[in-house]
């Protein structure tokens, strides 16, 4: 992929004279370019997303109706055309016909092809609207479709409103900063249909972005069909979900969760992604995240041994052998996939492969020494360099995880760099392309706000600010260095993205934020302007049917309680900043509600509705927060914290059943099972009750297993251990844990009377006994007084 640039675009002031050619600079525009910046004639700026590099904007507006012409002359810029008009029509009710001919006249809207014309690139396109005319022009069929999707943001009000639609007059010029501009999706862990794929690459197309990378196998699934080896998705496309998950409730019998591509949808896939300019790479994961390839085929496992798709997460000890055999199948799978994805890139993994098992084997260690290489990195690498010759010879390129670089890197082979941007400097420096991608920005399975209302996930947070601050190309590198970073990517492993909702709710709107990242100048990057444009794009998404998230514009409540005076202090806010307003009568705040400025000192019983707000509209329902005497003694998971010194390992994890429904959420974490409620007000406080559930133990720690501890059990089926004072403080009870909860999948336990304690006290809650293969969770701790609390 050749990555575009940024050109030093025409000065508008001097009268829109033709653009000059530039050098493709890895950062970003020329000066020129980010000073002329955005200037507006009167009102704000368009809310465009992400920002283009140049515009200007005129006066007056052209209005558009049923009956505005729409030329274009040639396939590509009549293709352009028609993804105008079907995005108007589906967010503006505005119906549009496209003449392809290029017969029409002078007035309407033009969208046309000048392969001649300097534009600064395939993907740069140039628009100009005036009062009589609209006309998106570009050198490529690419630049004249991301044309198409900023004219369309640019449209105004409504086909069936008073004003009716119309586009601002303006002139813009624009180009991305990146060539790889990407989204990874894993459909490995959980499917997603043909449909909810295709809706993808269109919510990704109207960002104006590129690449979509499809993980496609692991060791929880084979997705793709591959002919020569049916099993690979007859048996790999399968597993039996852990727990209540994987069992029938009326019969007791496995209910397996299957899904796979045919190679026909595969190929319906690759053309939907190519008539919006997105190129699809596919990743076949090697030498680890091998189980279902193994489960299907024990003989390209290193025991041999008959194994099944695996049903838990994290990171898995199978690898592939490093029999020439193995060599010949893996080559015979990417022969099929390289006349499936028609891209330059084909992905081969290569993270996470836990050597232990290459370790132990006798028969790998004898290749090893047949090959002649030092140690395991080494047969990675061997591994990867033999797979990167099968696709150089059929002129693809490798791309892989960081950890290719172990061992020595192929010579042609790019890096994806998630583990932080080291690995991607290091490949640079040796003067290879890298793609950004770290988890600690661009991992969407991250939850993006502390929010209750926050789907399964790793709450270990990536905001939206985080990704849109985000900076692909390190200062540690010399220009020349700078030219390997291809772009920029986000990923989205579904582990716990069991549903095509959740996984919308995790991609938008921070798909949004790297797609400016990806595009715009760094100089023109402002977040406090996306945020003022933001709204605009969510209004979008809900045109086109995009279930965003909603929780960064919720109000959420934080409480200190005052149990003397019986009276709380609320502090309101909103994870992105938007201003609150707020009623205390129970009425909706409006956009004359009181704007929400110092906690609110409130006494019990105490309720406050409240919205963030933007341009007098609010941007989510507004949220009720009500407390009294008897919800100040009652704390969620969500709501405790994580006890200390227990490896933090924190996940919101989803319950195991029932098979149907929805089920419930926990935040545990997983190497030690304990929770921590800090500064309990414990005086007039009789007794504790805690609410716990129980759910499978779903996980593979690889060389993590010895960070997972827990307190040996005292009694058959372990016990829950209550201190105060902390996790290393007196013991304040000791409850006995069934062999099984209750019916509804929970226990409810309750202290002995407590004895007289301190007012303040952290409380420490722990359960014993081994979490494998089920664990307890805490689903909430509630204070029992000594007398019931009013209502």
């Amino acid at each position: 992929m050749t990555r575009a640039c940024s050109p030093p675009f025409r000065t508008l002031l001097l009268g829109l004279a033709a653009l000059l050619a530039a050098a493709c600079s890895p950062l970003d525009a020329t000066p020129a370019a980010a000073e002329e910046a955005v200037a507006t004639a009167s009102g704000p700026a368009p809310a465009l997303v992400p920002a283009p590099v140049s515009l200007r904007a005129g006066d007056g507006r052209f209005a558009l109706s049923a009956a505005t012409p729409v030329h274009a002359e040639g396939a590509g810029a009549a293709a352009a055309a028609r993804h105008f008009a079907t995005y108007a029509a589906r967010s503006h009710g505005l119906s549009l016909e496209v003449d392809g001919s290029g017969k029409g006249g002078t007035g309407g809207i033009r969208f046309d092809i000048d392969a001649a014309a300097d534009f600064g690139g395939p993907e740069a396109y140039a628009i100009e609207v005036d009062p009589e005319a609209v006309r998106v022009s570009a050198a490529d069929p690419r630049g004249l479709f991301y044309g198409a999707v900023t004219l369309w943001q640019l449209l105004e009000g409504d086909a069936d409103g008073a004003g009716g639609v119309a586009l601002p007059a303006v002139r813009i010029e624009d180009a991305p900063r990146f060539g790889w501009r990407g989204f990874m999706l894993d459909s490995a862990r959980h499917f997603q249909s043909v449909d909810e794929i295709k809706r993808l690459l269109d919510a990704m197309a109207r960002h104006k972005l590129n690449v979509f990378h499809w993980h496609l196998t692991d060791d929880q699934g084979w997705r793709i069909e591959i002919r020569r080896y049916p099993r690979l998705t007859e048996v790999g496309g399968c597993r039996i979900p852990a727990g209540d998950g994987g069992v029938d409730p009326r019969t007791g019998a496995p209910v397996p969760y299957c899904g796979h591509y045919t190679q026909a949808q595969i190929r319906d896939i690759v053309a939907y992604a190519a008539e919006r300019h997105i190129t699809v790479v596919p990743e076949i994961d090697v030498p680890g995240h091998a189980q279902a390839a193994v489960a299907a085929y024990p003989e390209l496992g290193v025991t041999g041994e008959q194994i099944e798709v695996l049903n838990e997460w994290g990171v898995n000890q199978t690898l592939f052998n490093v029999e020439e055999s193995t060599f010949e199948f893996l080559e015979n799978v990417l022969a099929e996939v390289v006349e499936l994805f028609p891209g330059t890139y084909i992905h081969l993994g290569g993270d996470e492969a836990v050597k232990d098992q290459w370790q132990a084997s006798e028969r790998v260690q004898a290749r090893m020494r047949e090959l002649g290489l030092a140690d395991e990195a080494a047969l990675q690498s061997h591994f990867i360099k033999r797979m990167e010759r099968f696709l150089v010879a059929r002129g693809r390129r490798l791309i892989g995880w960081d950890e290719i670089l172990e061992g020595g890197l192929p010579p042609e082979a790019t890096v994806m760099s998630w583990r932080g941007i080291e690995g991607g400097i290091e490949a640079a420096r040796q003067g290879h392309d890298v793609v950004m991608t770290p988890s600690s920005e661009l991992y969407l399975d991250y939850l993006q706000t502390d929010s209750p209302n926050e789907p399964p996930g790793r709450p270990a947070m990536v905001t939206l600010e985080q990704v849109y601050r985000f900076e692909p190309v390190p200062e540690a590198l010399e220009t020349d260095q700078q030219a390997h970073v291809l772009g920029v990517q986000a990923n989205l492993w579904t582990e716990h993205a069991r549903t095509f909702d959740r996984v919308q709710h995790h991609v938008f709107p921070r798909l949004a934020a790297l797609a400016e990242t990806a595009w715009t100048p760094a100089a023109r990057r402002d977040y406090a302007d996306f945020l003022e444009r933001l709204p605009a794009q969510m209004g979008r998404y809900r045109a086109m049917g995009i279930a965003a998230a909603t929780t960064p514009f919720e109000v959420l409540a934080d409480v200190e309680e005052d149990r003397a005076g019986g009276a709380v202090a609320i502090a309101l806010r909103n994870p992105l900043g938007y201003p609150v307003r707020y009623t205390l009568d129970g009425s909706e705040p409006g956009p004359d509600a009181v704007l929400y400025r110092a906690p609110l000192e409130l006494a019990l019983p105490a309720s406050v509705r409240a919205a963030a707000f933007h341009d007098g509209a609010a941007l989510a329902p507004p949220v009720a927060h009500a407390f009294d005497a008897a919800s100040l003694l009652v704390r969620t998971d969500e709501q405790l914290e994580t006890c200390p010194d227990t490896g933090r390992l924190l996940l919101r994890l989803e319950d195991d059943g029932p098979l149907h429904g929805e089920r419930a959420i926990f935040d545990v974490t997983i190497f030690y099972p304990c929770w921590l409620w800090p500064q309990a007000g414990l005086g007039g406080i009789a007794a504790l009750e805690i609410r716990a559930g129980r759910m499978p133990y779903y996980f593979q720690l690889a060389h993590d297993e010895p960070n997972r501890k827990f307190l040996p059990a005292q009694t058959a089926h372990g016990e829950l251990v209550v201190q105060s004072g902390g996790c290393e403080g007196p013991l304040l009870a000791t409850l006995p844990l069934p062999a099984r909860p209750d019916a509804d999948g929970f226990v409810t336990l309750r202290t002995p009377p407590l004895a007289a304690a301190a007012d303040r006290t952290d409380l420490c809650f722990t359960f014993t006994g081994d979490t494998r293969p089920t664990m307890w969770v805490l689903d909430q701790a509630r204070l029992i007084p000594d007398q019931p609390s009013p209502p």
